[in-house]
Parts: structure tokens; C-alpha cells; sequence
């Protein structure tokens, strides 16, 4: 199996696949919707929390790593720390506070209603602290991802990095992966493997997991987008 040593800090993280070497480029055909080709991917984020994920895939487009763009972030928390992200980066911004929704599939036909008056093409769960309905999985088939703080599938479901250490387990990581009705399934798209260090607390583990989710992040997009004839493979190396 490939694997990369994390060269930030040797020895603490494995990834499959490997990321991708250089820029990531549009595919050669028209994009879905556009006339034009090669167009940059338009990317919808949805976030609840800090937004770190979503910061660094604007990164990773605006790095030029991605041949995408983050065109409209969507929050159900008034306030959260993703908001503030998107403000200091010009990215725009629409809640959608659950609380204020008949049901969950009101919300989800509100969230697909958005991102199709945005034009995006891909759209990624980016630390989505809700359970989705199939109203947006249909709405954007096979292009949602989300991002999971563990091996899938083990440890599915909230605390996953508690999960892991309450299991005993010696090895942790995170999943991008396609979204499914059953919660945190779909085809997996990339992992990163992150042993558990002895004595290590739940805080410090979930940090050096999230900093293997902003890596893998961006290759999962490039990946789903090769999936769905938006971005060509990059060039077999000779």
C-alpha cells in the first residue's frame, strides 16, 4: 500500500493515496452546466464550528494546489468560528440555522437551493455537525464529501476521537469520503493514518488528526472531481 511519511513530524502519519505531485489541474471536456472548458471548480463548503478545514481548502485554491474555487460558505451556527473565517477571507456567507427549520429535509432543500443558485459543482461537508437527508444527497449526487475524524468505518458518529481512545485503539486518522444516507458511509476517497501516542489526551490527538484532514482534504476534492469527469488525473510520471 503507498504511504507517505508526514514531513512535518516523521513517523506520525501515514496517507492513501498519495497526494498529488504539482498543481491540479481542470479536465480537458466541458464541465457539467458550462460551455466552457476548463473551468475552475466552484466548490460549496457547509461548516459548523471553528472552520479550519474550510480555511485550508481556500487555501489549497487560492495556493493554486486545487484547480477550484470556495465560492459560498453555508453555517448553522450564527457566530461560529467559520463565520469569521469567511469574513477575513471574502468568502460569502449564508446561515442556515437548523433551529429555525421545519425539519431536516427543509434544511437540506434550503442548503441545495443555495449552492445551485451558486453554480457549485462540488460540495463538501467541512466539520457538518448535522446528520444530511437524502434531499441533498440527491440534490448533488456522488459531489458531496465529507471529512471524519477517524479510520472509517470504524468509529462513526459524534466524539470519534474519543471513540478511538476509549477502544483502546493504537491507530487513529481521518476519512474524506462520499456521502451516503447511512451515516459517515460512502466510498472512501483518501485516508491518514495517525498512531496514538501513550498518555496522549483526547485534545492533543484531535489536533494532530485535524492537521492530517487539512492535507487530505483538498486531494479528496481533486479526487471526486476525477470521478465525475470534472478534472482530468494528473500525468502518469515517466
Amino acid at each position: 500500500m503507498p504511504a507517505l511519511v508526514d514531513p512535518s513530524d516523521p513517523g506520525l502519519a501515514v496517507q492513501w493515496p498519495l497526494p498529488q505531485q504539482g498543481p491540479i489541474h481542470p479536465g480537458d471536456g466541458p464541465v457539467p452546466g458550462e460551455g466552457s472548458s476548463g473551468r475552475r471548480l466552484r466548490l460549496g463548503v457547509m461548516a459548523s464550528g471553528n472552520g479550519s478545514n474550510f480555511e485550508a481548502l481556500v487555501g489549497a485554491c487560492r495556493r493554486g494546489e486545487l484547480a477550484a474555487e470556495v465560492v459560498l460558505l453555508a453555517v448553522n451556527n450564527p457566530g461560529c468560528g467559520a463565520v469569521a473565517r469567511a469574513e477575513r477571507l471574502g468568502i460569502p456567507i449564508q446561515l442556515h440555522d437548523h433551529r429555525q427549520a421545519a425539519s431536516r429535509e427543509a434544511l437540506d432543500n434550503a442548503l441545495a437551493a443555495s449552492f445551485r443558485a451558486v453554480d457549485a459543482d462540488l460540495v463538501v461537508m467541512a466539520g457538518w455537525m448535522r446528520i444530511v437527508t437524502q434531499r441533498l444527497i440527491d440534490a448533488f449526487p456522488d459531489r458531496l464529501v465529507n471529512i471524519h475524524p477517524s479510520l472509517l468505518p470504524s468509529f462513526r458518529g459524534v466524539d470519534a476521537v474519543g471513540q478511538a481512545l476509549a477502544a483502546g485503539v493504537t491507530l487513529s486518522g481521518c476519512t474524506a469520503h462520499l456521502v451516503r444516507l447511512e451515516v459517515d458511509g460512502g466510498p472512501i476517497l483518501v485516508q491518514a493514518a495517525v498512531p496514538v501516542v501513550s498518555g496522549e489526551d483526547r485534545a492533543a490527538l484531535a489536533r494532530r488528526i485535524q492537521g492530517q484532514e487539512h492535507r487530505i482534504l483538498p486531494l479528496a476534492v481533486r479526487l471526486a472531481g476525477e470521478r465525475l469527469g470534472l478534472l482530468q488525473p494528473p500525468p502518469a510520471q515517466g
